[in-house]
């Protein structure tokens, strides 16, 4: 990763240009076209740099449901159970901590029926049936970028 891919991060961390083609903007400003962008964008995914490229909305103001759930996984499984939790799309955020509750993510849904169903089918699927589920109570909103 170069200088230039660093500051193409910087970018897409702070938010996209509103323009009807953002990512021709990203290279005009870098001197370089749209193609550029996007293929410097599909190599530092393929390089697994970048994980997710997409908006992010305040899933309460449209009406979903969301917790924060914390699983007790055997460490030899770590992988496994990540791979499955990371194969939901409202699971938006997944963390590995020290702890007995060792994987730690986000799950969001249209509704809470269904936030239900594809937590007991997470349980289900990892074979982790010791969880916590820790609903919102209180929302703290930190925009977090990470300066390459």
């Amino acid at each position: 990763m170069d200088s230039v891919d660093k500051e193409l991060l910087n970018q897409l961390q702070s938010g996209l240009p509103l323009v009807s083609h953002p990512f021709k903007a990203l290279g005009e400003a870098r001197e370089r076209d749209e193609q550029w962008v996007l293929e410097r964008i599909k190599e530092l995914r393929r390089a697994k740099i970048i994980r997710r490229l997409g908006g992010i909305f305040d899933s309460k103001s449209l009406g979903f449901s969301s917790t924060l759930i914390a699983l007790k996984a055997p460490p030899d499984k770590i992988d496994q159970v990540a791979t499955i939790i990371n194969g939901y799309p409202g699971v938006t955020h997944n963390y590995l901590r020290e702890h007995e509750y060792n994987i730690w993510f986000t799950l969001t849904a249209p509704s809470p029926a269904e936030l239900e169903k594809n937590l007991q089918e997470i349980l289900r699927k990892t074979d982790v049936p010791d969880h916590l589920n820790l609903p919102t109570q209180r929302v703290f909103k930190l925009n977090v970028e990470f300066s390459l």
